[in-house]
């Protein structure tokens, strides 16, 4: 199971984890599993954050593969102006 890292803002929809575990072979999968496990974590999954897959960023690519053994971050998107 991929351990994602959810940075502090997402944790409450988590029940205040930082690390939770879900199955996964891509990124997308991924962000599907979280939301249907923590369904409160739909609408920041939906407005858009940065993933990183074992210290890559991944810009807007579902197809993305996560190993099992991979570590994930999710990250506030930066805006910029």
């Amino acid at each position: 199971m991929a351990k994602v890292h959810l940075w502090a803002s997402l944790r409450r929809f988590a029940d205040g984890q930082e690390v939770v575990e879900v199955e996964a072979a891509t990124v997308g999968q991924m962000l599907d599993a979280l939301e249907k496990a923590h369904p409160g974590l739909g609408p920041a999954i939906k407005a858009g954050l940065s993933v990183a897959v074992d210290g890559e960023v991944i810009a807007n690519n579902r197809a993305a593969p996560v190993a099992a053994q991979s570590e994930v971050y999710l990250l506030q998107r930066l805006k910029g102006g």
